[in-house]
């Protein structure tokens, strides 16, 4: 008889010290669904994949994979076993095209056009299969985002995946791209494949799977059939309380211009031309959104901003003064004194410090101030307090300050980053990814407190992947593509639609 279940798990368990990440986790997902699964920040979910996917080895319970038990070292036997993911951050050689990334590890000998001949042949059928068109022999680092995250799908398919995780899949497409995978997501479950669709966004649940999984706390604590729940009731489940509403937009009136680029170009980490003729303006008491698929400058306009990147031609100000040009830039220490607090886009690259302590990272950037160190020697009990009271405020998980920060789900460490640069009070917020991988409850929190700010009569800038985020807190929104900014609307006079055609490269009047 055939086994219904694609994979199962029954008392599964991982501890990390005393935080258990999984608590005896018992789990089906029937053959040939799309299940989705959904959970605050340290709820388990990306523990949970990572034993799916060998990652890890569970210290208690088992795995089962068409009911056969499972014990896997690595992800190579997980694939074996015909477990497929692809990851959050695509797993792809740049400078290497669709084709050879898709062999890449399997080439089969040392004859690399026979495996290449091979490849394409056994492709053909996959792509007639389930619709893909790719250009096998672009390099990967020409393509958009959406086109490699079908060649990540593709590649896991091409070795023999049949249960595919997805793991926040749509975190940096456009809403063209994100309706494409979708369409991509149900040819695979008509085809029979089975899909984890592991995302934060309740109204991609429900648009797209059969059935979800709520965790909390390492647990599961409700399975729902999708078409009998509702994104409120899993916003719910998710958080043990009702969600709060956002916090409303006060009307604020004309305010000065506090941040003004003017004919700004900027290169590359490769030398290319990362920002062309950039110029735009933020006032007191506004949020400007940055809208744009990844990789088309958003990087580089928040690096010239805030001094982390110099400039090749135009002008910035900051209150008037100008802080950066071809020739000087502000450094960001200086920054930070002036009333410029950064939240960065990447968070472990220039967000926190991995070898760190929660509580030593609580504080960094502004360990010379004099809350925080008096003639060179740090005040561990100001700082230890300080910690506490951000872990109380953002509910940051587990409340232990003392362990490493790369202990914690990034979503915590995203809760820490912000509570650290909203408590300085600054006069001007640049933001990148606000809340990508935060949890539901924490990002009603988290724009709760970018509006306050804004109310308060500051100016905020914030770069987002997330087009229901900008239109939720931006007074305006400017679109980047390929390094220009082919747009500005008023929040009024925007949605999904128009700004992900302008996300593609279609411009519009500035508003």
């Amino acid at each position: 008889m055939d086994q219904p279940f694609a994979i199962e798990t029954r008392g599964l368990s991982k501890h990390f010290g005393d935080v258990r990440a999984n608590d005896e986790l018992s789990l089906i997902i029937p053959k040939g669904t799309v299940h989705g699964i959904v959970g605050e920040n340290g709820a388990g979910k990306s523990t949970l994949l990572k034993m799916l996917f060998g990652f890890y080895r569970p210290d208690g319970g088992d795995i089962l994979v068409r009911g056969e038990v499972v014990r896997f070292q690595n992800p190579m036997e997980a694939m074996g076993k015909g477990i497929g993911m692809v990851h959050q951050h695509f797993m792809l050689v740049e400078p290497f095209t669709i084709l050879e990334n898709i062999i890449l590890g399997s080439e089969g000998g040392a004859d690399l056009n026979a495996a290449k001949a091979k490849a394409r042949e056994d492709l053909k059928e996959l792509e007639e299969k389930f619709g893909f068109d790719l250009p096998f022999d672009e390099p990967v680092e020409r393509l958009s985002v959406g086109v490699r995250q079908r060649a990540e799908i593709l590649k896991a398919l091409y070795r023999g995946a049949e249960t595919l995780i997805l793991d926040e899949p749509t975190a940096v497409l456009t809403p063209q791209e994100t309706e494409q995978l979708f369409g991509l997501v149900r040819q695979l479950k008509a085809q029979g494949k089975t899909v984890l669709f592991v995302t934060h966004k309740l109204n991609e649940i429900m648009a797209v799977t059969d059935d979800v999984t709520v965790m909390r706390a390492g647990k599961v604590v409700a399975v729902r059939k999708t078409n009998e729940t509702s994104a409120a009731e899993l916003a719910e489940l998710m958080v043990g309380a009702k969600v709060a509403r956002e916090a409303a937009r006060a009307e604020t009136g004309e305010h000065k211009v506090r941040l003004s680029l003017n004919g700004v170009y900027a290169s590359g980490d490769r030398g290319h031309t990362a920002l062309t003729d950039i110029s735009l303006e933020v006032h007191d008491g506004e949020v400007l959104g940055v809208a744009g698929v990844a990789g088309n400058g958003q990087t580089e306009l928040l690096e010239v901003i805030t001094g982390l990147r110099r400039l090749a031609r135009g002008r910035i100000w900051y209150d008037g003064a100008v802080i950066a040009d071809e020739k000087t830039t502000t450094d960001p220490i200086t920054l930070r004194r002036m009333g410029v607090a950064h939240v960065a886009e990447d968070r472990l690259k220039t967000g926190v410090v991995e070898s760190m302590s929660a509580r030593e990272n609580a504080i960094l950037g502004y360990q010379r101030e004099a809350d925080f160190s008096r003639r060179g020697l740090l005040k561990l009990k100001e700082i230890a307090k300080r910690a506490a009271g951000y872990f109380e405020s953002q509910d940051v998980r587990p409340r232990n300050p003392n362990l490493p920060i790369s202990s914690f789900s990034g979503g915590n460490q995203q809760k820490l980053v912000i509570a650290r640069e909203i408590s300085r009070a600054p006069q001007l917020m640049i933001i990148g990814q606000p809340t990508r991988g935060v949890d539901i409850g924490a990002v009603t929190k988290i724009h709760d407190q970018i509006t306050e700010l804004r109310n308060a009569g500051k100016a905020i800038l914030v770069v987002s992947a997330d087009l229901d985020e900008l239109l939720a807190i931006s007074d305006r929104i400017a679109v980047m593509c390929e390094g220009e900014i082919v747009g500005t609307l008023k929040v009024e006079d925007s949605d999904e639609q128009t700004l992900g055609l302008m996300m593609a490269g279609e411009k519009r009047n500035a508003g």
